[in-house]
């Protein structure tokens, strides 16, 4: 077995709550300090404000992992054909050096269009396999499964019952999961069923029978994760409620502080890290990430945060460019407001 591998984590809500906080602590204990830690905005890069989104997580985590010194930047791969694709080489260098990759709420079917067979997904699989960990909540858990639930699209739009595809992270791993956060949902009380993440118990069984027989369905309870330690060979449930395994023989329920084999996922193929589709483009990122720039040049990803916060000025939409400069920041730059406009100075 290949023990480079980092550790994923898989929460069913609660990023920010005290749980989460302990899951990340957790990932990050057996970690080189600082921590860096890349948080990738793409599953609500369709939103206005995914810039704030992404900062809440960061904000939370400086501060609740502030023991391991963290290092926080944002990777605004938000949209393909933009300025902000997941394509882009220059918004992706986080990625290179992360190691812990954090994915979280938006729209799950929104994540899979725009990451599926990106440069920025083959740099998150790339580097998990040389020991980053990755921790994925809310749409990003369900986008990360080989098979998605159309939430939104269901429950909002009012759209028929429909199996959509997922990044399918552990294929790699010969594993054919499928996760479904907010499993014990209960946000209306008796008049709606709202669990199964939100579209309730009915019209989640519609779509799990048009999934293969002999796949397997990971409910995650709110404020609770999974854990799973590739080296170790186990997984762990973490937080309040419990973690339940959904297949066509053999189901279980696993409550918080269980500990059992990965084997339980299914039978666990570990791929050679160089192996398993991932392109050589982006094995050669990896390789050149440590060759430096010239110090006083002003890297590209700096330049474009810049430019959007020149915008967001320009709007008078002051809390996003505030946000801007702070991502600005993390990345060792500072910006001066002139009467001849905006200077960027390195940080000394």
């Amino acid at each position: 077995m290949n023990n480079t591998f980092g550790r994923i984590a898989l929460l069913g809500s609660g990023e920010t709550s005290l749980d989460g906080g302990r899951i990340f602590e957790t990932l990050s204990q057996n970690l080189p300090r600082p921590v860096h830690i890349a948080l990738l905005e793409t599953p609500a890069g369709f939103e206005l404000n995914s810039p704030q989104v992404a900062w809440r997580v960061g904000e939370f985590l400086k501060t609740r992992l502030q023991n391991f010194n963290p290092i926080v930047e944002v990777v605004p791969a938000r949209k393909r054909e933009t300025p902000f694709s997941p394509d882009k080489p220059d918004i992706l260098q986080p990625l290179l050096r992360a190691n812990i990759i954090f994915m979280g709420p938006g729209s799950p079917t929104y994540a899979v269009r725009q990451l599926i067979g990106s440069l920025a997904w083959n740099l998150v699989r790339a580097r998990h396999r040389l020991g980053t960990a990755l921790a994925f909540t809310s749409a990003a858990t369900i986008a990360v499964g080989e098979y998605t639930l159309p939430v939104y699209e269901i429950y909002k739009v009012g759209e028929e019952v429909h199996v959509g595809p997922g990044l399918g992270l552990f294929a790699d791993f010969g594993l054919s999961l499928s996760f479904i956060p907010h499993w014990n949902n209960t946000d209306s009380g008796t008049d709606v069923d709202t669990s199964r993440c939100f579209v309730g118990l009915e019209r989640f069984n519609q779509w799990r029978a048009m999934l293969p027989p002999d796949h397997t369905i990971v409910g995650l309870d709110e404020h609770t994760g999974l854990s799973i330690d590739f080296e170790a060979g186990m997984c762990t449930v973490n937080g309040v409620s419990s973690v339940t395994l959904l297949r066509l023989y053999n189901p279980k329920i696993f409550p918080t502080g269980s500990v059992f084999p990965i084997e339980e996922l299914g039978k666990v193929h570990y791929p050679d890290p160089l192996e398993a589709g991932i392109s050589a483009a982006t094995w050669g990122m990896i390789k050149t990430a440590g060759q430096t720039q010239d110090p006083e040049e002003v890297p590209v990803a700096v330049l474009r945060l810049a430019e959007e916060r020149q915008q967001a000025r320009l709007r008078r939409d002051w809390e996003v460019a505030d946000v801007l400069r702070q991502q600005i920041s993390v990345l060792g730059w500072t910006i001066q407001d002139t009467s001849e406009g905006q200077k960027i100075i390195r940080q000394s």
